[in-house]
């Protein structure tokens, strides 16, 4: 006959128990060292108030009456021959734009091309 000590149900429970307790410490462990305290105050913590919308400025507005373009959209376009300009090429300064666009990237977005000067 077989003694309590000596069930095997016994010892099998008893080492899944010491098996747990030790996956439990290394979880504990575990946990501890890859949290690190947060360096964020309370009053750091709080959500910032909604800020207004800003506006993108449009890729392109229209010219002066002159031809002249405004310093924030510098790059001048003729419509009627699909060509940009840009500031210091060799056309720029007596071409008079119907168009004035932002960047040459946004003209070439637009469908136009480049002058060959």
């Amino acid at each position: 006959m077989t003694t309590r000590e000596d069930c095997p149900v016994r010892t099998i429970v008893r080492h899944l128990l010491r098996l747990g307790i030790l996956v439990g410490l290394g979880y504990a462990l575990f946990r501890a060292l890859s949290t690190r305290p947060s360096s964020t105050t309370a009053a750091e913590a709080r959500p910032l108030p909604p800020q207004p919308a800003v506006e993108a400025p449009s890729p392109w507005v229209e010219a002066a009456e002159t031809g002249a373009c405004p310093a924030h959209h510098p790059v001048k376009a003729k419509l009627s021959s699909g060509i940009f300009h840009v500031p210091g090429g060799a056309n720029y300064s007596r071409t008079r734009a119907d168009r004035c666009y932002l960047s040459a990237g946004a003209a070439e977005a637009d469908g136009l091309r480049a002058s060959k000067r």
